[in-house]
């Protein structure tokens, strides 16, 4: 069942997306050949608890840390250790945070120093069907216009949209109805209600779709071992229209980006240094 947000629920929810956003904007200068996902887990630890926040992660269905930190043919749900990031790998780092009862998840795939120009290609055609996709949440439309779009996108530049892993509406608890697959038919699935929040999370591989699961239970690699990215936003339906919650602003300001692909997502003007 989709449980629809009132204005005031919402505005919670925007104040935890943000944490989540602070906490990945603070993390995206210390993303450098050298530094062990480890450490970054105990900074974003520390973080989101000197805002006031809980690790939404950390514990949930037992898992170990913070962050799921996902490197190159990692897909989702990889655990932080001690090993050293190298020049040229992507990682992909997920992050949720619960605030006044309500939780914010999202996430972000980070270049390693220089990448090659296969996998920039991969991180910006994810990044970029996130947003196609999001175009797609909106009054009248279902779950499968939101996975038909992101699919169109992602497979005609050869790329493998991953089916076992989908995105989720979210509120009082991480993970609520609806699923939010990233492939689909138009017209099925689900039909969109004001007030609604969703978590819209494109997995998409450099190769194959398929996937497969480590011996920890947890990590998640490509079957053919070639890279994978992971972009993620908190959107809510207002009046209609597809709203960010979440924002990748604080990244960009650290990585000295300018990007305006946020704008038509925003109905008002957010102060990102309150």
């Amino acid at each position: 069942m989709i449980i629809p947000k009132t204005r005031e629920e919402i505005e919670l929810m925007r104040e935890s997306a943000l944490i989540v956003s602070k906490t990945l904007g603070m993390l995206a200068s210390e993303v450098k050949p050298g530094v062990s996902t480890l450490h970054l887990d105990k900074l974003a630890e520390e973080f989101i608890r000197d805002h006031g926040a809980e690790p939404g992660f950390l514990g949930m269905y037992d898992f170990p840390n913070s962050l799921c930190m996902s490197p190159n043919a990692q897909v989702v749900h990889g655990i932080p250790n001690e090993n050293p990031m190298e020049e040229g790998d992507i990682i992909s780092i997920d992050c949720g945070a619960k605030k006044n009862g309500f939780y914010g998840d999202h996430a972000y795939t980070f270049a390693v120093g220089e990448i090659d120009p296969e996998t920039k290609k991969l991180l910006q055609v994810t990044k970029e069907s996130l947003y196609v996709g999001i175009r797609e949440f909106k009054a009248g439309n279902r779950v499968g216009d939101v996975g038909f779009a992101i699919q169109q996108y992602t497979e005609k530049h050869g790329f493998g949209v991953v089916r076992e892993l989908v995105g989720h509406g979210l509120g009082a608890k991480m993970h609520e109805d609806p699923e939010m697959p990233n492939y689909g038919r138009r017209g099925r699935g689900k039909k969109f209600i004001e007030g609604m929040v969703v978590a819209i999370e494109p997995m998409i591989n450099a190769g194959t779709h398929k996937i497969k699961q480590l011996k920890d239970g947890w990590t998640i690699l490509t079957a053919d071992n070639r890279p994978s990215a992971h972009f993620e936003h908190d959107v809510a339906l207002i009046e209609g229209k597809p709203e960010l919650l979440s924002t990748f602003h604080y990244i960009y300001e650290a990585l000295g980006i300018t990007s305006d692909e946020e704008a038509e997502f925003r109905a008002q003007t957010i102060n990102f240094h309150d």
